[in-house]
């Protein structure tokens, strides 16, 4: 269990298409009533409706916002503010707006309104960075956290391309730091998954269709959540290194986010595997740093320093601002590891090198393969078609597949068909050493109530077994540890079955069943009984034995491959029918079997597991056995019809 503790930011959050009409009220509802617009010229057609929208609130406007937040534009914006007695601000437009209404607000009290045009996420947080000579500093304080944030889908539709990629990117940032953060918790854990789910997912369809609104808000909400989780936790790496390239070198800030969140997360990868995993499952890509460097070039945003200007001959100044002070980070932050970072993100080369991983093309060729059943007559079987298809493309692509690999896999599918025969399923071995008959077997068996629970049929059940009288011997003489079994069929109320019908069959004290001995003249440890008036049936067989399932074969192969035994449990099985009820398959173990906790076909289930005493002496029928012989008692409740 981990310790944690997390502070939910206040920010009140209006969320919608058309929603930045509502401004005026959001102002009146803070008890403000003279306001400064922060809107630059970029913003200017939604500007002027906001400008309509406040009417007579707004006293004063102010167009010069820039990047990183130079403290003098905030000194001149803070003289403007004064002058017209302000007692509130407005601010429209991306980071670099929100970052100057952040600042007069520390400064001077101010409320805020924010209302981003971009994804950069950071209107929800109480962190403000600022640029004094060519030097960046962040600080956080609740001062700094925006009031009210009115997220208006519609105001990004006119957002151009390289902005939306790079602001979403930019947000992205925000949650894959959070997760490796000192503070991160399940909270912005949760968070930050689905912001980098929303930003995937969201960014390619708002790209390729700018105008599609339900896109557009998947990628806006998305933007939110990784703001959230940047109030929430501090930063590492990546912001501070930004930090430091946009104070000391001015680069463009959405954009040197995009190309260093790549190289930053390959740095810290060693440090933060399953956070890594965890971003990569949710990316559906093999490598989470790769994934986001694919993605960007997928979608023609910048993914080398180079382009914006950074150079070479400017790493030496870089790794030493981003160094001068300790910050936490997974990785040890090194002079020489943060300047290997950069020389990678100025070359551009993908992190861990290889081919782009090609997620679009995977997806498209997956739905037109779902796509495909879309005339499947039967609704259950379209249900399971489509899902197959699905689940097994993920599996493909999330491991990332090689031919060998395949073709392997085609090959052993192959051999398991071909040594299949009228007394070996092969392919039912498979399938239980893997699990799947057992948990088809739960589900089909495990919701009725008081029934004794079911269990996998196995490979060496035989149809139309002997007919065997009570009291018989199934051993017919076999060695082995001889067992008396009593048992008795009920329904789940306890009353009795009488003319129940009950096939047993078992192993040999060597492990093997009947079905495997070509040699054995008829059934052996095998029989089907009825039971009695009392709904009870008895008979003498021998203790079951451990034994290892057919390892010759495919199945036998894989096992040995991945380290695993072929061992069952001990066991005996029963098949129960009776008119009326559900037909029991199931199996009873010794309690001092052996393999009880790994049984290769995950078989057992505790309340199977049953003392089979042992007893010297009398036998309840008064058969003569010399030395120890052993006695299992049980009741098996079957449910009625549903």
């Amino acid at each position: 269990m981990k310790t944690f503790s997390y502070n939910a930011q206040p920010s009140r959050v209006v969320f919608g298409s058309g929603t930045s009409r509502t401004v005026a009220d959001e102002v009146l509802r803070l008890g403000r009533s003279r306001v400064l617009l922060l809107a630059g010229r970029d913003v200017a057609e939604p500007a002027a409706e906001i400008t309509r929208a406040l009417g007579d609130l707004l006293v004063a406007r102010f167009d010069g916002a820039a990047m990183h937040t130079p403290t003098h534009v905030t000194e001149e914006a803070l003289a403007a503010a004064r002058a017209h007695d302000v007692d509130c601000v407005v601010s429209l437009g991306g980071g670099s707006t929100t970052g100057l209404s952040k600042a007069l607000a520390v400064r001077a009290g101010y409320d805020q309104v924010i209302i981003p045009t971009t994804y950069a996420g950071s209107e929800v947080t109480p962190v403000l960075g600022e640029t004094e000579n060519g030097v960046k500093t962040t600080r956080s304080s609740a001062d700094i956290l925006p009031e009210t944030v009115i997220y208006d889908v519609d105001l990004t539709v006119g957002l151009p391309p390289t902005i939306t990629l790079t602001s979403a990117i930019n947000a992205m940032a925000h949650a894959v730091e959070a997760l490796y953060a000192p503070e991160a918790n399940p909270v912005t854990d949760q968070l930050a998954l689905e912001a980098i789910r929303g930003i995937t997912q969201g960014l390619p369809k708002v790209m390729a269709d700018p105008s599609d609104l339900d896109a557009r808000g998947e990628l806006l909400q998305a933007a939110w959540l990784s703001g959230s989780c940047l109030a929430a936790v501090g930063m590492g790496l990546h912001h501070k290194l930004c930090h430091a390239l946009g104070g000391g070198f001015d680069l463009p800030h959405s954009p040197m986010h995009t190309v260093i969140l790549p190289y930053a997360m390959a740095y810290n990868a060693p440090a933060a595997q399953d956070v890594m995993r965890r971003i990569a499952e949710v990316m559906r890509v093999p490598d989470a740093a790769a994934g986001v460097h694919d993605l960007v070039a997928s979608l023609g945003g910048p993914t080398s320093l180079a382009e914006l200007g950074f150079t070479v001959d400017d790493i030496p100044k870089a790794a030493a601002l981003a160094t001068a002070r300790p910050y936490p980070n997974p990785q040890a932050v090194t002079v020489d590891g943060i300047s290997a970072l950069l020389a990678d993100a100025v070359a551009g080369s993908r992190p861990g090198g290889g081919n782009a991983f090609p997620r679009a093309e995977l997806d498209r060729m997956s739905r037109a393969v779902v796509a495909s059943f879309a005339d499947t007559e039967d609704p259950r079987l379209h249900t399971l078609m489509t899902d197959l298809v699905r689940r097994a493309h993920d599996f493909v692509t999330s491991n990332d597949l090689t031919t060998a690999e395949w073709e392997f896999a085609i090959d052993f599918l192959t051999r398991t068909g071909q040594i299949c025969s009228d007394v070996r399923q092969e392919f039912i071995l498979l399938s239980d050493t893997l699990g799947i008959s057992t948990m088809v077997d739960i589900l089909t068996n495990s919701r009725a109530r008081k029934q004794t629970p079911s269990a996998v049929l196995g490979p060496f059940y035989v149809e139309g077994p002997p007919a065997v009288q009570t009291g018989a011997d199934l051993a017919e003489g076999l060695p082995g540890v001889p067992m008396w079994v009593d048992v008795a069929v009920t329904d789940p109320d306890g009353t009795p079955l009488p003319e129940a019908i009950v096939d047993v069959w078992q192993s040999n004290e060597d492990g093997f069943y009947d079905v495997q001995l070509p040699d054995l003249d008829g059934p052996v440890l095998r029989g089907r009984f009825r039971t009695d008036t009392d709904g009870r049936l008895r008979f003498w067989t021998i203790l079951p034995c451990e034994y290892p399932i057919p390892a010759d074969g495919p199945v036998g192969q894989m096992l040995a491959a991945v380290g695993r035994h072929p061992f069952r449990a001990p066991h005996v099985h029963f098949m129960i029918s009776a008119p009326g009820h559900r037909r029991l398959i199931t199996q009873l173990f010794p309690s001092d079997g052996a393999y009880l906790t790994s049984d290769s076909v995950f078989g057992v289930k505790h309340n199977l597991i049953v003392d089979m005493p042992e007893h010297r002496g009398p036998t309840p029928d008064g058969r003569v056995v010399d030395g120890a012989w052993r006695r299992l008692d049980f009741t098996f409740r079957i449910a009625p019809d549903a």
